[in-house]
């Protein structure tokens, strides 16, 4: 791999026009594979006649690519699988370039980054939010944005006292629904990209109930707070994804607590798009809110194709990042740093959109560790979200209660893997 290029040192159009190869590209995108995947194809084929572009859609995506990977026979270009941890992303697929200079222009570099070299870079990316239908909020009588957990639960009180619609959708019976509400126990929570990686595995009792409604427990206030005072669907268990997206878009439903990709999908699912928005998460710190920003799939290429055929999935990479109207299409944030960001993150100006910074060295295991071993399964596990929505419906347990379970789990997997924690 010695004389292959870096993705920056490439002018497309005017370099390799002579190189002949034909690639294919794996992706989890079953629904536009066929479709918008091939028109970007055929695109890039205008500009690049002598390179043949195929793309194959795969379902359970992680799954099948985590038995495939290791082959070396599956393709040239794929979406990292999330099974591939950071020390063995140079088994498996060329450095790209070097992180310095490619974080400089590309977004969420450090997410597939090892040992100062770029193996990915991510897909455009998603900023931690919540789904809202503009028209009921205006049935409702509101205003101004929330800013803060309880600003936003007299908002969800207003949406039931003046409108049919369900205020708050939990989504609780599709499971993983209920996991997006842990993206917003770090950045949107704190203002602090170290919280999750750095500070958060150091921390005593990381869960406890902070004065001024920042941090974990803040968001988690918000999910029982709107179950304990009937603000969720009336029957939590019946609850119906596919069909929460129509619900949204015909102003059934005023908010749904979902990454920012959700957008796109309820705009689509029925005749009034132009009433879905997103808002920021309800928390201030210090005066001013944060947003969660981080990477979707990041794309790799494998390091057993022939070099012809490497440059050319470079080229092709290379054009979808810079040249694509990929973004724009799936309002994602864009893959580099000065495209403009999409409209659906409207509601966001005034708000700082952080990543999650990459842990330290040597300790770059410790989040995954605790969070394990704990079980509080913080983004990797849904239940421990599912337990708040029980308790608060059926008043099994307090807020209170559960995080101090959780604080309790979280010090002694500390202690266990004996890390050092500050008070």
């Amino acid at each position: 791999t010695a004389d292959l290029p870096t993705i920056d040192a490439i002018n497309l159009g005017e370099d390799y026009k002579e190189l002949k190869a034909s690639i294919k590209i794996l992706t989890d995108r079953t629904d536009i594979v066929d479709t918008v995947y091939r028109g970007y194809a055929e695109e890039f084929m205008k500009l690049y006649p002598n390179i043949q572009v195929t793309y194959e859609g795969i379902t359970d995506y992680t799954q099948a690519m985590t038995l495939r990977i290791p082959t070396g026979d599956w393709g040239d270009i794929c979406y990292i699988p999330t099974s591939v941890n950071k020390d063995e992303l140079g088994e498996y697929f060329i450095p790209l370039g070097d992180y310095q200079t490619l974080n400089q222009i590309y977004n969420f570099c450090s997410e597939k980054s090892f040992d100062g070299k770029q193996y990915g870079i991510a897909n455009g990316g998603i900023a931690d939010g919540i789904v809202y239908n503009r028209s009921v909020w205006e049935a409702a009588g509101i205003t101004e944005m929330p800013k803060t957990p309880d600003q936003f639960l007299d908002c969800l009180q207003k949406i039931k006292d003046n409108t049919d619609a369900v205020p708050l959708y939990s989504n609780f019976s599709a499971g993983w629904t209920m996991g997006a509400w842990d993206a917003y126990i770090t950045v949107a929570a704190t203002g602090d990209s170290d919280f999750k990686n750095n500070t958060m595995v150091h921390t005593k009792n990381p869960f406890a109930k902070r004065e001024d409604m920042t941090g974990p427990y803040a968001v988690y206030y918000v999910l029982y707070e709107a179950v304990k005072r009937g603000l969720v669907e009336e029957d939590p268990a019946s609850s119906d994804w596919e069909s929460s997206k129509g619900m949204m878009n015909r102003g059934d439903i005023g908010n749904m607590v979902l990454g920012s990709w959700a957008v796109n999908q309820c705009k689509d699912a029925g005749s009034t798009p132009e009433d879905v928005a997103y808002m920021p998460f309800p928390i201030t710190v210090n005066g001013k809110q944060y947003a969660g920003a981080g990477g979707n799939y990041s794309y790799g290429i494998n390091n057993k194709a022939s070099a012809d055929n490497q440059i050319a999935s470079m080229l092709y990479l290379k054009w979808i990042l810079d040249e694509s109207s990929m973004f724009v299409d799936e309002g994602s944030i864009p893959a580099r740093k000065d495209a403009p960001m999409p409209d659906v993150l409207a509601d966001f100006t005034g708000v700082e959109l952080l990543s999650n910074s990459p842990a330290k060295e040597g300790e770059e295991t410790f989040f995954d560790d605790v969070n394990s071993k704990s079980e509080v399964g913080i983004q990797n596990n849904d239940y421990p979200d599912c337990e708040i929505l029980e308790a608060a419906l059926y008043q099994t347990k307090t807020l209170d209660e559960i995080m101090d379970e959780w604080n309790q789990k979280w010090s002694a997997a500390q202690e266990a893997l004996e890390i050092e924690v500050t008070e």
